[in-house]
């Protein structure tokens, strides 16, 4: 006669075990405000979690999860080859629930207080000089009405130092171009002003002009900017496969994708010698710090900063 109550209890343990998530997932929409993107993330690593915990520990409870537990997950995942960047990020995707569970008073004790993430290997970020962004350009069909969009597209990205996300998003409502700006809704949908070029500013209204007004727009999509064929704003996944194949048409070795657009525009603003708060300012960066990388791209500007700034320092001749 238990059976059927044993069976009940454990059904019961199970369904609190992914409410829990569920809750979490809405936690970060409703409260956090994160992008589709980032929840996507921290639910991947969430799951993660949940797949291994419930394969090697039957009927757990979060309550239950000690620090014990967690480092067989680590290990299984360095197991997989997971890069330490991956582990990184799976890492800070694993705390946050635990905030979360304890913040909401589920669990008594946060269990990854004394988990340590694998130290990242900061890489210097791949960017294009201004000879090779030129060659990209060139090498855009214009004759095409896709091809005046993708021009248009490349010479925002490079321009204003967007993220492949803040383009896909921009609106027509937030290009103030007579003015020499344009409002980009950047990570957390926080936003913010980025002064727009004269080059990027004249390729968006021909594009505009000549070719976005004969597209019949999808309803829900009036205010996008940069749209498809069929009317609907662009997708993240097609700009990287424009941007390929214009790099392979260009003859660039390199694997180009939006973000090296973005890292030769902070890099060339850098080396030019541009205010490192301005450049965080435009890049959308929360932290100085993460700007700071781009120092390190060119050690003449390291070097041309200690003569011109520090008292004792002086050429070798």
């Amino acid at each position: 006669m238990l059976q059927p109550f044993v069976f009940l209890y454990f059904s019961l343990l199970k369904m609190n075990a992914s409410s829990y998530i569920k809750g979490y997932k809405a936690f970060l929409q409703l409260e956090r405000n994160h992008s589709d993107n980032t929840i996507d993330a921290y639910m991947h690593d969430v799951d993660l979690l949940y797949s291994f915990l419930s394969k090697s520990y039957e009927n757990f409870l979060w309550q239950s999860i000690e620090l014990s537990h967690l480092q067989s997950f680590l290990a299984h995942i360095n197991e997989m080859e997971f890069a330490e960047s991956s582990q990184a990020r799976l890492i800070s995707g694993v705390k946050s629930f635990f905030q979360y569970l304890l913040q909401e008073e589920l669990i008594k004790i946060d269990p990854t207080e004394l988990l340590d993430s694998p130290k990242r290997q900061q890489k210097l970020p791949v960017f294009l000089s201004v000879e090779e962004v030129e060659e990209l350009l060139i090498a855009i069909d214009l004759s095409t009405p896709e091809g005046t969009r993708n021009r248009a597209m490349i010479e925002t990205l490079y321009g204003c130092g967007l993220r492949v996300t803040e383009l896909i998003k921009l609106q027509i409502s937030g290009l103030y171009l007579d003015v020499g700006f344009i409002k980009v809704i950047g990570k957390g949908n926080k936003e913010r002003l980025v002064p727009v070029g004269a080059e990027a500013a004249k390729h968006i209204n021909i594009y505009r002009e000549l070719i976005r007004c004969h597209v019949v727009v999808k309803k829900g999509c009036e205010d996008i900017l940069f749209l498809n064929r069929r009317g609907s704003g662009i997708s993240r996944v097609m700009v990287f496969l424009i941007l390929k194949e214009i790099a392979a048409k260009a003859g660039l070795q390199q694997n180009i994708h939006p973000h090296v657009l973005r890292h030769s525009f902070a890099t060339h603003l850098v080396k030019a010698g541009a205010d490192l708060r301005a450049v965080q300012q435009m890049l959308g960066h929360s932290s100085i710090t993460t700007t700071e990388i781009y120092t390190h791209l060119d050690s003449g500007f390291l070097r041309d900063t200690m003569t011109k700034y520090h008292p004792r320092f002086q050429r070798n001749k």
